[in-house]
């Protein structure tokens, strides 16, 4: 007898041990979409394609996956992003919460919710059916991110929508946040580091245990060929795309000098990986088994 077939499988939850620490990261979903826009807004269809085919990529779509990451430092459960939530889920993404049950935990375990930025694929997560999807944890987010997105003044236009999405999801919580400074303690041996550019007031944070790192970037890089391949090259997600490009090259300046251990929220499932650098850009590296041994 022959087996049907059953098409692609991938699992959702990925968990590395750093240090002390525990590292779970979680596909909340994917959807498939072209190259340009919002890539490498400055290079012609020939050279986009030609770059594709390069690194073994279809010349015409790829593949944008979300993945929020989860901190266990022994003291803290700490989540760093909610996922799209029901704004995406009929489309392919939203499952993070559910998927939470997938790596050992539940909604309410969760201490810390920390928001790199306010994209919706960072914040649709934060409630589910009216309330507080991680309804024991305390919320943080970037002094900055907040207060550019409350005032509204420098937010691009093409981003109205997500500003409408901010003033009704996170506004209104704005007493229940920990307004973060670059440098400032989330929770033990992690630390908020300010990464302005994609969002105005976007941040990343440094996970450190036992003399181990890794640094959950967000959407420094939103592509690990166009974006971490050309980082000079401006991206349509970038809310300021000056700042967004001198972002880039500083932290994969940084990484790649480094040898830091990136996590990246839409870098290749399960998004764990090393920068290096590779002519006059730089190439990701997906982490193997040197995080098991």
């Amino acid at each position: 007898m022959t087996a049907k077939m059953l098409g692609a499988l991938r699992h959702p939850t990925h968990r590395f041990v750093l240090g002390d620490a525990e590292v779970t990261t979680i596909l909340d979903g994917a959807l498939t979409m072209g190259i340009k826009p919002p890539f490498l807004l400055d290079k012609e269809e020939e050279e986009i394609a030609g770059i594709a085919e390069a690194a073994h990529l279809p010349t015409d779509r790829l593949e944008n996956n979300f993945i929020p990451a989860l901190v266990n430092t022994g003291s803290e459960l700490v989540l760093i992003d909610t996922g799209c939530g029901h704004f995406r889920r009929e489309a392919g993404a939203g499952f993070l919460r559910e998927r939470l049950a997938d790596a050992g935990y539940a909604p309410e375990d969760i201490d810390i919710v920390a928001f790199t930025h306010v994209h919706p694929d960072h914040i649709g997560g934060i409630l589910e059916d009216g309330a507080l999807a991680f309804s024991n944890a305390e919320l943080m987010i970037g002094r900055r991110e907040f207060d550019e997105w409350h005032s509204g003044a420098n937010i691009p236009p093409q981003r109205a929508e997500n500003r409408e999405m901010f003033m009704s999801l996170v506004a209104p919580l704005a007493e229940r946040f920990r307004f973060l400074e670059d440098g400032d303690r989330v929770a033990s041996g992690i630390t908020a580091e300010a990464a302005f550019g994609h969002s105005l007031g976007h941040m990343m944070f440094r996970v450190e245990s036992a003399g181990k790192q890794v640094l959950v970037w967000g959407d420094v890089a939103n592509h690990f060929v166009f974006s971490v391949g050309h980082p000079e090259s401006p991206v349509g997600f970038d809310d300021d795309k000056e700042a967004a490009i001198a972002t880039r090259r500083r932290v994969l300046d940084m990484a790649a000098t480094d040898g830091l251990l990136i996590a990246g929220h839409h870098m290749p499932y399960p998004s764990v990986g090393y920068v290096e650098r590779d002519g006059g850009g730089y190439r990701w590296t997906p982490a193997a088994y040197q995080l098991r041994l």
